[in-house]
């Protein structure tokens, strides 16, 4: 299915700043579907005077119409005359008799949708319509006739430009309010006009055991706060009604996440809804998995301190070595705890189990300078393209065995020479390949060496990575060794 953005922009009409403020609208489709009991359709006009649907939101609270979705569809025929006087005028515009859908009677409203832009006149970007569906016809409840105005005011507020309003926060937090949980509305000077039970209920869990109607929210909230709490900044302007913003309440162990829209009336602030729901539970997730991320990047980092640690006397008794082959031995489990200990410490520092390994081999390369300068030896390396984010268990087998590669190219392939170690890293859809270079004396064609280092690449990367590589020796001088890793394989074993 086509996006929002994509629908629009086919129809070549429409700015970046409209598609921002459509995109803004469409995320409270589900509020004015909630609040209006009807599908809510957004159209867009097209170059030949017609329409075309780009977003479509059913009500949780009574039935859908339309059981097919009907994103990127032209307007229909009964509907395209209402929906383009709305357009033209600027004007909402109602059906003037029951509309029949699929057997089904229904009262249409078109309502046009103004984008405010600043001291000029708002300018009409497409056409919002309300499908009730009167087959479930019935005596409207207090709470659906509230439901219902407060809808009427959104969309007054909508084709005047007021709505939605571009201060409002984007991306709300998980477990943000919806009509549904608990809706309050209050007057001009903050007092509550409407409660719904559910939002009586959560004011109630959190000690406030009178009704919420008549009384100033302000005052209910001050009463509920224990003293001595630090509360959310945002909290006075939330509970007056006077900016469109969130806050969160918590007493008694109970938290009530708060987000209110300010009506207004040609631009004159007429009063305010506020929707409530109780997020405790969803609260207490989100502190667990804040202290599951930092238990496991103190882990991360004690780790890496002990590895550290490994490295330091290794490198201690290294020196302390009385033989060339106990000295080299030593540095090179010194130099793969080290390989190892880059991991850890790049994952403590972040809050996901990937890292970016661009940034790991980065800091690898740097652990094979000091074989680089060893005497008679100068060696210069370089890393062309780009290895991305990769899961921690990879990144690991991955980082010690490229140090290996790398380590070998120096103390080998250049040994009492000067030359340069290539890394080339190329990353597709379904692949890495990784190419470590030397320009060296290169090693007989065929003959792979038997020591620990190849052996440690082998396991690596075969067993650890499923991947493949191969040895062999660059036409007139040096070594290339090919690694290739398959991405599906590292994206199966993440699952």
């Amino acid at each position: 299915m086509s996006t929002l953005s994509d629908l629009v922009y086919a129809q070549g009409r429409a700015t970046e700043a409209d598609i921002e403020w459509l995109h803004r609208l469409a995320g409270d489709g589900q509020l004015l579907a909630d609040l209006a009991f009807a599908d809510i359709v957004i159209w867009v006009p097209t170059e030949d005077d017609s329409f075309i649907a780009v977003a479509h939101t059913r009500p949780s609270g009574a039935a859908t119409l339309f059981y097919r979705d009907i994103v990127a569809d032209r307007v229909r025929p009964q509907w395209r005359t209402q929906v383009r006087e709305a357009f033209q005028s600027g004007r909402i515009v109602d059906s003037a008799s029951p509309d029949w859908f699929e057997e089904t009677p229904t009262r249409v409203r078109a309502v046009p949708i103004a984008r405010s832009r600043g001291a000029e006149a708002p300018v009409v970007i497409g056409v919002l319509t309300r499908h009730t569906n009167l087959g479930e016809a019935r005596t409207p409840s207090r709470q659906q006739i509230t439901f219902n105005d407060c809808a009427d005011d959104l969309f007054g507020m909508m084709s005047t430009g007021h709505f939605p309003d571009l201060s409002a926060p984007t991306s709300p937090r998980r477990g943000a309010p919806r009509a549904s949980d608990g809706l309050v509305r209050l007057d001009v000077d903050g007092m509550a006009t409407f409660a719904s039970p559910n939002a009586l209920s959560a004011f109630n869990r959190l000690g406030f055991q009178d009704e919420l109607e008549g009384e100033s929210l302000v005052e209910v909230v001050t009463g509920i706060l224990p003293e001595k709490r630090q509360f959310d900044e945002s909290l006075p302007v939330v509970v007056t009604g006077r900016a469109p913003w969130r806050a969160d309440i918590e007493a008694r162990g109970v938290t009530v996440s708060l987000r209110t829209i300010p009506l207004r009336d040609r631009g004159t602030r007429i009063g305010a809804l506020v929707l409530c729901r109780d997020v405790t539970e969803i609260r207490h997730q989100e502190q667990e998995l804040i202290t599951k991320d930092a238990t496991i990047r103190e882990i991360h980092h004690r780790v890496k301190n002990n590895l550290q640690t490994v490295a330091s006397l290794l490198r201690i008794q290294a020196r302390r070595s009385h033989t060339v082959e106990a000295r080299e031995a030593l540095t090179q489990a010194m130099r793969r705890v080290s390989a190892i200990a880059v991991v850890h410490d790049t994952l403590s520092e972040g809050l996901t189990q990937s890292v970016d390994f661009d940034d790991v081999f980065a800091r690898v390369l740097k652990l094979v300078a000091e074989v680089a300068s060893a005497p008679n030896t100068r060696a210069r390396t370089h890393s062309i393209g780009r290895f991305g984010t990769l899961p921690s268990e990879f990144a690991t087998p991955l980082a010690l065995a490229l140090t290996e590669l790398v380590t070998n190219a120096v103390e080998h392939g250049l040994a009492g020479q000067e030359g340069d170690v290539e890394i080339v890293a190329d990353r597709s859809g379904d692949k890495l390949e990784v190419r470590v270079r030397d320009t060296g004396s290169g090693l007989p064609e065929g003959q792979v060496g038997r020591g620990l280092g190849t052996q440690i690449i082998r396991t690596l990367i075969q067993g650890e990575l499923g991947g493949t590589i191969d040895w062999h020796t660059i036409m007139g001088s040096g070594t290339e060794v090919t690694i290739e890793i398959p991405l599906r394989y590292i994206e199966r074993r993440k699952s």
